[in-house]
């Protein structure tokens, strides 16, 4: 199916997306500050740049966006132009999550990820509820914490669709 945009216009779209101070990410830090967390932005020293970096407690916080990191959820759709590209752009984006993960925890690092549909859409959770989230996570010595479903969508079947 072709594209219904001109190439430039898709390319002044894909543009405009932004890796850092999202929506999501903005109502955390703006909650997590309210609660009286500190923490440094996007960790360039560390694998993956997570969002929220809180030093004193060994912790991290990302705020993944479903799309990009292909979460199985109501905000997860299938791209109908180029399916081959967009299967390997998400399972690559999958992979390198997982190395992520992995290679941080093995660093003593502690990782909470909150998904986008947590703090938007028809699954969303009242703010406040995945800030206590994060309150706790941080309190605590958990290792890893999902707020919403850790969930990845089946590369398999998308690989059928095309």
């Amino acid at each position: 199916m072709p594209d219904v945009v001109t190439p430039e216009v898709r390319s002044r779209m894909m543009a405009g997306i932004r890796g850092k101070n999202t929506r999501p990410e903005m109502l955390l830090r703006k909650g997590l500050h309210a609660l009286g967390w500190r923490y440094r932005l996007h960790g360039r020293g560390l694998p993956g740049k997570p969002d929220l970096v809180f030093p004193g407690r060994r912790a991290l916080i990302f705020a993944n966006g479903c799309f990009w990191h292909g979460h199985d959820c109501h905000l997860f759709r299938w791209p109908k132009t180029r399916p081959q590209f967009w299967r390997e752009k998400i399972a690559g984006n999958i992979a390198r999550d997982a190395r992520v993960r992995e290679q941080l925890l093995a660093d003593n690092w502690r990782i909470a990820e909150v998904w986008e549909c947590t703090l938007k859409g028809r699954e969303r959770l009242p703010l406040e509820e995945v800030l206590a989230t994060c309150d706790s996570f941080l309190r605590s010595e958990v290792r890893f914490c999902s707020v919403g479903a850790d969930r990845k969508v089946n590369l398999r079947e998308a690989g059928e669709e095309a």
